[in-house]
């Protein structure tokens, strides 16, 4: 089961949607969300990935249904939210996780690899939460978090991504204002170097680069999905009620690095949380492993 810091039954009776949700760290959220006594609607467009992440959570107890949807696509996005709403009676939060990029320096990156990033880190972000206010959330409330990613200072080599990312944090300090009048909190969560299945999408001559990330960050280590769920689950939840248009970094202090200022390797700290009952290391990461076990055998 999962094992959340969250008092249960804290989301019983209400209806999250949640985007990207069959891997990574929309998996681990929807997870969290179903164990706290929420019906997750799960959207996303590998109908076989949905299908095994609502299996995992309807044999831990949980509630939830999958929706395959392109949030591209205004018009299939217009649909999905009018079907979620028509089998559930409600939504009253939304995680906007769905996401992606590829790296490729500005100078090589093709209009159409450019919008095709941009679409679906802030385009989908945006279609999905418009189309739950104006179809449910207008009337009763809600929350959303949108998720974002550390683009502080510029994304190198993920230009579009960051782009994007700055974009909907934009969007959600809009969105915020505007839909304030509706009971709508509107915030974003901005996840550092995250260990989440989403490592193994890059190509194999990155693997390295992942292996090292965490020694650019001050807390030297990774994060856990579980971490970032906890997050995104506390803006969601009653004790955030006034909170709004924020961004909420998990990044272990890493944009705090200054160029020329040592940092200090971490001598303790606080053990990372995992609360995630599936958790699974990223491919990459545990080829890194098995290659040291190998090196001192």
């Amino acid at each position: 089961m999962y094992r959340s810091v969250f008092r249960p039954g804290l989301f019983l009776g209400q209806v999250a949607v949640v985007t990207g949700g069959g891997s990574g760290i929309g998996r681990c959220t929807a997870h969290e969300l179903a164990s706290l006594g929420a019906a997750v609607a799960l959207v996303g467009r590998n109908a076989d990935k949905l299908a095994a992440v609502r299996t995992e959570i309807v044999e831990a107890g949980g509630t939830a249904h999958a929706y395959v949807c392109n949030i591209r696509d205004e018009a299939a996005v217009q649909a999905t939210i009018a079907q979620i709403l028509g089998e559930h009676g409600r939504i009253d939060a939304l995680v906007n996780n769905a996401g992606g990029q590829f790296p490729s320096p500005l100078k090589d990156i093709s209009v159409k690899g450019w919008e095709a990033v941009v679409q679906t880190n802030l385009t989908g972000g945006f279609l999905m939460a418009r189309e739950c206010l104006n179809q449910a959330m207008q009337q009763r409330g809600g929350a959303i978090v949108n998720i974002v990613a550390d683009m502080w200072g510029g994304m190198p080599n993920m230009g579009h991504s960051g782009a994007a990312r700055a974009g909907m944090i934009n969007f959600t300090e809009t969105a915020a204002f505007e839909w304030a009048q509706y009971g709508v909190r509107v915030n974003a969560v901005a996840p550092g170097y995250v260990a989440s299945s989403g490592m193994d999408a890059y190509p194999p001559w990155m693997a390295e680069t992942i292996r090292s990330m965490p020694r650019t960050v001050p807390a030297g280590r990774f994060a856990t999905e579980a971490e970032v769920s906890s997050a995104i689950v506390y803006l969601l939840s009653e004790a955030a009620a006034f909170i709004t248009g924020t961004t909420l970094r998990v990044d272990g202090g890493r944009p705090n690095v200054r160029p020329g200022t040592p940092m200090p390797a971490p001598r303790h700290g606080a053990a990372p949380f995992n609360g995630f009952h599936l958790a699974a290391t990223p491919k990459v990461l545990q080829d890194k492993a098995e290659g040291d076990s190998n090196a001192g055998a």
